[in-house]
């Protein structure tokens, strides 16, 4: 808890935040399926189902009632965070196993909802690229760099079939941060890794549009309140100071900082898993030294980590630090007078 004086500000129940978060990440999701495929909407209904059965299981396993929880909307936030970061042409398991690590692990695990030291869709998604980082990398290729574009019908066939009558060779790809991270390792000139299909005008193709889109939403979170201004300007203030400072002393192995912001999960990031309210930083200052931090490291793990992009990964580091955060960066009470020296 911050310091007084608490001021109550309209209708800030945990129904209405989820609900107008929810909506912002209409116009990034819509991106998404227009550019990489209808597979998004077949991993957000399977990630959706298994949330709200697990979510239901476990309220009954605690003896807690269903309809305040599950009419809250957190555990649906859960599932679509989890789905927007997870690859859409996955098997069905793989999403049963990531929810599971989310819901149960992640959240009823350290009490429910109000009580998890680490962003829950994050601990889904970072569970799954340990357990099984081959399934991880079936990406959809963005439309134009790929031989096949899915219809909703066989997206389905490939989330349960496995393979049907399209192959996921025709409509899978490597991403542009995993293409570059690799490139750049074997010493592939700059212009030759910028003219394969994966890459657009300033960031990875397609993803261009979807980080907009996420911008757009981000900023209609900031107007209306749900979040402030000092994690998502801190988180992207983190990725560019540092990809700039790497892009300056070596411009030929490290990206300059509009390709780390518009590529990867940057901007989904910033506005809309950095500011989780329950593990976030809660202070000001403790804002912007979280997030600070946190972009700090998403550079540090694109470039020298195991894996290509480091959003989850930063996350859920500085989610642990967040108490010492807090603690070290708690304002001054209001009313509270300093003691005068001797």
């Amino acid at each position: 808890m911050t310091g007084s004086p608490h001021v109550h500000v309209g209708n800030t129940s945990v129904a209405a935040v989820m609900a107008k978060v929810m909506a912002a990440l209409i116009p990034g999701t819509i991106a998404h399926a227009w550019f990489f495929g209808p597979g998004i909407w077949v991993s957000l209904l399977l990630c959706g189902l298994f949330a709200l059965v697990l979510e239901a299981l476990l309220l009954r396993l605690r003896g807690l009632p269903l309809k305040p929880f599950l009419g809250d909307g957190s555990v649906l936030l859960t599932a679509w965070l989890l789905a927007l970061s997870l690859p859409t042409l996955a098997p069905w398991w793989l999403y049963l196993i990531g929810t599971l690590f989310a819901v149960v692990v992640a959240k009823h695990l350290y009490g429910g909802l109000g009580q998890n030291l680490f962003n829950p869709a994050m601990v889904g998604y970072a569970a799954l690229i340990i357990g099984f980082p081959a399934y991880m990398t079936l990406w959809p290729g963005p439309i134009g760099a790929v031989d096949h574009s899915l219809t909703l019908w066989e997206a389905f066939d490939l989330v349960f079939a496995g393979q049907g009558a399209v192959s996921h060779d025709a409509v899978t790809a490597a991403t542009a941060l995993d293409t570059w991270r690799t490139q750049t390792r074997l010493g592939t000139p700059v212009d030759d890794i910028l003219t394969r299909p994966m890459f657009g005008w300033i960031g990875a193709r397609g993803h261009e549009i979807v980080a907009a889109m996420y911008l757009l939403g981000g900023l209609l979170l900031l107007s209306a309140r749900v979040i402030t201004w000092h994690i998502p300007v801190a988180f992207l203030a983190g990725i560019v100071l540092t990809s700039g400072a790497l892009h300056l002393i070596d411009p030929a192995a490290h990206a300059d900082p509009l390709f780390h912001l518009f590529s990867g999960a940057a901007m989904l990031g910033a506005f809309f898993i950095a500011t989780d309210p329950v593990t976030a930083a809660s202070t000001p200052r403790g804002k912007l030294i979280y997030a600070g931090l946190a972009g700090f490291l998403v550079v540090v793990i694109r470039t020298w980590g195991a894996y290509p992009d480091g959003v989850a990964f930063a996350v859920l580091l500085m989610n642990a630090c967040v108490p010492f955060i807090d603690d070290y960066t708690h304002p001054r009470v209001f009313g509270h007078k300093r003691a005068s020296k001797p």
